[in-house]
């Protein structure tokens, strides 16, 4: 993932909008400088979406769950 353009929500952002709204993520891949989440429906069943990222922040916010259900 690149950096967002203005007026785009970071990758942060975007899990905890996600999370707050009752879904579900779930970390598919990690790296030490990168991660893949899944976006899940919120009974966890169906992949909606999915993104990989290296952005610090998100990193961060991730530590080392795996989904947001940890």
């Amino acid at each position: 993932m690149t950096a967002p353009q203005p007026g785009t929500p970071s990758a942060t952002a975007i899990l905890q909008r996600w999370q707050d709204s009752g879904a579900i993520w779930r970390v598919l891949s990690r790296r030490s400088d990168r991660v893949t989440v899944g976006l899940y429906e919120c009974t966890g069943g169906q992949e909606v979406d999915r993104f990989t990222s290296d952005d610090p922040a998100l990193l961060q916010f991730l530590g080392e769950r795996l989904s947001n259900e940890d």
